[in-house]
């Protein structure tokens, strides 16, 4: 399992330990789901040791997210802003986006959540400061676009797709295993081979 970037230069040991354990209760169990004892089981320290590292739940959990991110986002920036042809941008973004919300299912929903109820904090303190900067991107759709390489359509809306497409699996992933009827088995199969179900959906409706 990947362990999240580390916040700081340098971790301690305990620290380090504190990060891999609750790394993997929270994508077993979920925010909600996850207790300190366990993680501090999982770390192989007590309880005390746990909250004079981190006051709460809530905070490790923020500390981990925006380390997740602080890890990954420059990742998309540097694929969205590379020269990378577009086809193979397209391809490269969906596998980063699904690769990471793979190993860190528990992310989205905490997201959402953190901008829908403090935005402000959010981008000021979690979210990471540079953004990847859509322009090139823009342009490549658009001069695609031109020369009748893809169909007519809005690069921000291809955005929207893209991204749509990798998190709501898991975003609705209890409603989707009720619905389609899936076992855990089945759920992590179809995980496996959403990578290449979205870039193949992605590219069809691309056609001219």
């Amino acid at each position: 399992m990947e362990s999240p970037q580390q916040p700081a230069p340098q971790l301690t040991e305990t620290e380090q330990k504190i990060f891999d354990a609750a790394h993997e209760v929270f994508v077993q169990r979920g925010l909600d789901g996850a207790k300190m004892q366990e993680i501090a089981d999982r770390a192989g320290i007590n309880k005390a040791l746990l909250h004079y590292y981190f006051r709460s739940k809530e905070k490790l959990f923020e500390t981990i997210a925006r380390a997740i991110l602080n890890r990954n986002v420059p990742i998309v920036r540097s694929i969205i802003e590379s020269d990378l042809v577009l086809e193979t941008k397209i391809e490269r973004l969906i596998a980063q986006y699904i690769a990471v919300i793979s190993r860190n299912s528990y992310l989205p929903i905490f997201l959402i959540s953190e901008m829908n109820k403090h935005p402000d904090r959010f981008f000021d303190s979690i979210f990471p400061k540079e953004l990847p900067r859509p322009e090139v991107f823009v342009r490549q759709v658009e001069e695609a676009v031109a020369e009748g390489r893809i169909r007519a359509v809005e690069p921000s809306h291809l955005i929207v797709n893209v991204m749509s497409m990798c998190l709501m699996p898991f975003v609705a992933k209890p409603l989707l295993r009720v619905l389609l009827g899936m076992t855990p088995e089945e759920w992590d199969k179809f995980i496996q081979q959403r990578t290449s179900e979205v870039i193949g959906f992605v590219f069809a409706s691309l056609r001219p």
